[in-house]
């Protein structure tokens, strides 16, 4: 008989996940395959406890988890709620991944580009009167304020906002949102340094006439040129797009 050798396998060490997280996993997936549907009451922390064979303490965490998700809502300190996440709690957790994956101005300008654009083409043909009254006053407010940067920032990431949502495509909506709390807080800093907000609010005013007159072309148009003046502007700021962005270069607005 041959020798029988005896070799030792590397192998990776298996991380033991925590209960609690364990028990999120479970009720997120008893949500999404929907056992639990959006608007129905979850069972206490005591059934949930009893139904999935661990203490109240761990239950409390996982519900902790879901409610930073977005999943569920706690409608009063014992009733908690089915919920569709919405675009600021996925925000919130895109926002910290960017941050951590080093993503720079460039690479959000590169989707921030064709997504607004799209979103410019495509408001010019769905956006309901209530949303052009919006922008009208937007653009009100926006030269009011030329001069005081906390609301101009504020009134620039709303009017994109209202652009997105009057395309009717929420899966653009969702996508832009986490970039937008990063874009446009940077792009005025741009358009501040080099004094160009009455370039920004002319912007503004033209995408609005193409939205208004339902003018796909002169919106998407007037848009390109708005969110090409950033990379520009960047440039001709001495700011460096190739820096990743970090947690104050976000905004998160209410």
């Amino acid at each position: 008989m041959g020798e029988v050798r005896n070799e030792t396998f590397a192998l990776e060490r298996v991380e033991a996940q925590p209960t609690y997280q364990l028990v999120a996993s479970s009720i997120e997936k008893r949500i999404l395959d929907g056992v639990f549907k959006t608007g129905q009451q979850l069972p206490s922390e005591l059934q949930l406890a009893k139904q999935l064979g661990v203490n109240r303490s761990t239950v409390r965490e996982a519900i902790r988890v879901l409610e930073q998700s977005g999943l569920v809502f706690r409608k009063s300190a014992r009733r908690l709620v089915i919920s569709v996440p919405q675009e600021k709690d996925l925000a919130q957790q895109m926002t910290r991944a960017m941050i951590l994956h080093e993503i720079t101005f460039l690479e959000l300008w590169e989707i921030m580009l064709p997504l607004e654009v799209r979103a410019a083409e495509l408001a010019a043909e769905r956006s309901s009167a209530e949303e052009i009254a919006l922008l009208d006053t937007n653009l009100k407010a926006t030269s009011r304020c030329l001069e005081h940067e906390t609301e101009l920032v504020a009134l620039d990431i709303e009017f994109h906002y209202i652009i997105a949502k009057a395309s009717r495509n929420r899966a653009l909506l969702l996508a832009r949102e986490p970039i937008g709390q990063f874009f446009y807080p940077a792009f005025y800093r741009v358009m501040s340094r080099l004094n160009a907000k009455d370039r920004m609010l002319a912007a503004h005013t033209e995408i609005f006439e193409g939205i208004r007159r339902r003018d796909p072309r002169h919106a998407t148009l007037w848009m390109e040129k708005h969110i090409m003046d950033f990379r520009r502007g960047y440039e001709l700021a001495n700011f460096d797009i190739n820096r990743p962005v970090d947690g104050d270069s976000a905004h998160r607005s209410n």
